[in-house]
């Protein structure tokens, strides 16, 4: 193989790598609300219901929910991990924990063949965001 030959294959293979990387973080995660009520006997706090369904490969940023956030796994595997906590891999049936302080720094599908879904009860300040970017 000449030295040209060479250089163009392994930019070929770089590119291939490079987009199949591009490919993976783009797959973002799509959430349904599902239920949205207020709780009366709890001034200022609402209770949220969504789904959330992991492509294959997909991931989410370090991020917090300033809510107590209780997970149920319908489909798949999903790993997860808070600050300060062990990462666990979790099944259908299986359920997660964040408090209101905890930081999710690590949430995604286990799979890059398969999609995952779970459900998420939230118990948080009534109008606030569900998810906040965190470090």
């Amino acid at each position: 193989m000449t030295f040209t030959k060479l250089i163009l294959t392994l930019a070929c293979l770089m590119s291939v790598t490079l987009v199949a990387q591009v490919a993976k973080v783009t797959q973002e995660a799509k959430v349904t609300q599902l239920l949205s009520k207020d709780l009366t006997n709890v001034p200022g706090k609402e209770g949220l219901m969504i789904t959330v369904d992991y492509p294959p490969g997909s991931s989410d940023p370090i991020h917090r929910h300033n809510a107590h956030a209780f997970v149920y796994v319908l489909e798949g595997s999903v790993v997860m991990q808070v600050r300060g906590g062990k990462q666990v891999t979790l099944t259908p049936g299986q359920t997660f924990y964040e408090g209101p302080d905890d930081v999710h720094v690590v949430g995604r599908n286990a799979s890059d063949t398969k999609p995952a879904k779970f459900l998420v009860f939230l118990v948080k300040d009534k109008g606030a965001p569900i998810l906040v970017p965190a470090k």
